[in-house]
Parts: structure tokens; sequence; C-alpha cells
């Protein structure tokens, strides 16, 4: 997300998609996390830019405390996933 953030700030079209246990990158709680402390921080300045999140559907958690920030998320399949992938100019995948 930090990566995807640096290339948001050099004025660079960026699509973030979450598919499988990478929707939890929007939970309330991710200290968790590999760099936990820092992904609220990361998607707080996402939301500020106006930049969303394309989330697998069937891969978002039940809990109340998901995307308790209200970051804007596109719902997406899989399908869909892939189309972002093949579409893209260049693709970072983690």
């Amino acid at each position: 997300m930090r990566i995807g953030l640096g290339i948001v700030a050099g004025e660079n079209a960026v699509t973030f998609v979450l598919l499988g246990p990478g929707t939890h990158l929007l939970d309330d709680d991710t200290d968790e996390l590999v760099d936990g402390d820092d992904v609220s921080r990361f998607r707080a300045n996402l939301k500020e830019l106006g930049v969303p999140f394309h989330v697998e559907t069937a891969a978002i958690p039940p809990d109340a405390t998901w995307n308790a920030d209200g970051h804007p998320v596109i719902r997406i399949d899989r399908d869909e996933a892939a189309g972002l992938v093949r579409n893209g100019r260049r693709v970072l995948v983690f």
C-alpha cells in the first residue's frame, strides 16, 4: 500500500485491488499485519486523494468493523480483477 501511495503521489493512475485475505487491509484493527501500524495512515492518505479500493466481493468479511473508516470501495469479482490486471500498463502484485 505504501508503494502504491508513493506512485499516486507522483500523479500516476493507480488501481488498488484486494483479493482474498488482502481485504483485511481495510479492517479496523490492522496491528497484527506486517506494517499494520502504518496501514491506517496510508488508507487515510488514499481516501483523502479519492483513491478507491477494488475489493473482491466474495472475500469481504461480514465483520461490522471492516472498512469502518468508510474508504471508497468498488466491489468486483475475480474475473473483473483479472481484467484490471490484463489491461494494466504495469502491475505490482503482493
